[in-house]
């Protein structure tokens, strides 16, 4: 446990060094803030957020005679930030849906209230809440807080994120917040042991059919048409038995439907410690799931959305995101839920089937929030898919039908040589492994050396697709390119006839 701070200074409890010196940083801020303007803080997920603002809320109540209120999103926030709140010494009143009168205010200094109830409550009565001087909002990037700053704008107000950006272009939150403290990076709690590290592995996947939504993300309709598919069902499974076999792991999906399919699919597969859980849920059946996901040491989650923010169990050892976004704010979120160390833990599993860390990033990657802060647009409105779809070919149908034995399998150079460079390995292994996956293309759909040439000639504008893009990782020139296409098919010949007369 952390150390305590010295007898003349304000107790903090709990807090690690680092957060400590973010509980300073803001509250000087606060300080020197004129009534009026807002402040906006970021800490990734599992670095103490809610801790750190319960600490400056506790702060903020010993200094000035005015109160604090406390916004969440969701219903299950409520008490659990209450509880963080009385144990750094704040009592606190839950304004929840059986609280419609306050008659004694001047009794309570701190308020907890979910946005759409205390909407409702100010609709009816703007002056429901008294001496109000500070208003902490936490998971600020959701829009439905903005409903409620129209009634504190003499007051100061604290948001809270560990992902800076709207989803909403014409929302963003710098119209709300004045500026941005960033706080610790991924990587620096990594570093500092306050997360635990993290290993992705990427699975290639063809999302061509997915299709953006007016929200900006991947439609749910076109989602469960992908991911209900046998193959990525397949793939699911494999990825699974591979990487995440006995450790507890949440599996996150973007439609119902296919939670459902994954839950019956690892039943299918013998695997009897896997529950299904969705925003259908009474919260009693919820509260069983998860009751039942934490006493159990290799569960398995399957679910929609609903463990995305109010969920902490720092048991989790593989996440597995069945499904693409093109959202920083749930890729992050749902990555962290497997990012809290715990004893005995200090590493967790990514398994990624949606080309996410390709679209955004790995997770631990540096992102400059600052500027996300100033100029949110060129953030949501980059067209991800572009230039990662263009690295996998497709293939047209008449040809595909040629190869009766299709693994429905893509080979994405990218991937492939993010991994030489991360592990070491010299970058002509991409051509080398590509080379293998055309040569056993062609061989479990012929044994003839002649047929195996005529499908080889099919494979031409695929072989040199993966060539151009690998020429571009390796910054070489259109004379390389062309020089290694020849090379590669010369080379895939050899291959095959020493291979199918090494068979005959």
């Amino acid at each position: 446990m952390p150390d305590d701070l010295s007898q003349n200074q304000p107790k903090t409890i709990g807090l690690y060094p680092y957060q400590k010196s973010l509980v300073y940083s803001i509250f000087d801020r606060i300080r020197e803030m004129d009534k009026g303007r807002n402040l906006l803080f970021q800490l990734p997920t599992g670095g103490g957020k809610t801790l750190i603002f319960s600490e400056i809320a506790r702060k903020y109540l010993e200094e000035h005679d005015e109160k604090v209120l406390i916004l969440t999103h969701r219903i299950e926030l409520l008490a659990q930030t209450s509880k963080v709140l009385n144990h750094v010494g704040v009592e606190t009143l839950i304004i929840d849906s059986t609280v419609h009168d306050i008659p004694h205010q001047e009794n309570y200094k701190c308020f907890v209230a979910m946005v759409e109830t205390l909407n409702n409550r100010l609709l009816d009565n703007e002056c429901y809440l008294e001496n109000i001087g500070l208003v902490i909002v936490d998971e600020a990037h959701y829009n439905s807080f903005r409903k409620i700053f129209q009634y504190f704008t003499d007051t100061n107000i604290l948001g809270v994120t560990a992902t800076p950006l709207s989803s909403n272009k014409n929302l963003p939150l710098n119209e709300n917040y004045d500026e941005l403290i960033v706080g610790d990076s991924i990587a620096d709690l990594i570093e500092n042991g306050y997360l635990c590290r993290a290993t992705t592995y990427t699975y290639s996947v063809n999302l061509k059919s997915l299709t953006v939504g007016i929200s900006g993300d991947f439609t749910v309709s076109s989602s469960e048409r992908v991911y209900g598919r046998d193959h990525m069902q397949q793939v699911l499974i494999s990825a699974f038995e591979e990487k995440s076999k006995g450790k507890k792991t949440l599996i996150f999906n973007a439609g119902i439907a296919t939670s459902i399919k994954v839950y019956e699919l690892f039943r299918a597969h013998g695997y009897s410690n896997i529950r299904h859980l969705d925003s259908t849920f009474s919260s009693q059946e919820r509260s069983d799931v998860l009751q039942w996901f934490r006493n159990t040491p290799d569960a398995i989650l399957t679910s929609v959305g609903i463990l995305t923010t109010g969920f902490d169990e720092p048991s989790v050892e593989s996440i597995i995101l069945n499904r693409a976004t093109r959202s920083i704010t749930l890729y992050h979120q749902m990555i962290g839920r497997g990012s809290r160390v715990v004893k005995g833990k200090d590493h967790f599993s990514i398994i990624d089937l949606g080309n996410n860390a390709l679209r955004l990033g790995y997770w631990q990657d540096y992102i400059d929030w600052k500027d996300v802060f100033r100029s949110p647009v060129k953030y949501i409105e980059r067209d991800y898919e572009k230039d990662i779809e263009e690295r996998v070919y497709v293939m047209p149908e008449d040809i595909r039908q040629r190869f009766t034995n299709w693994h429905d399998e893509d080979f994405d150079v990218l991937v492939v040589y993010k991994h030489c460079m991360k592990t070491g390995i010299k970058p002509k292994k991409v051509v080398d492994e590509s080379m293998e996956n055309h040569l056993q293309l062609v061989l479990d759909n012929t044994m003839h050396y002649n047929e195996g040439l005529e499908l080889l000639q099919l494979l031409k504008d695929e072989i040199e697709h993966r060539l151009k893009v690998f020429t571009k990782c390796i910054n070489g020139s259109d004379n390389y390119a062309t020089w290694l296409i020849e090379e590669y098919t010369e080379k895939l010949k050899r291959k095959l006839w020493h291979t199918l007369n090494g068979v005959l």
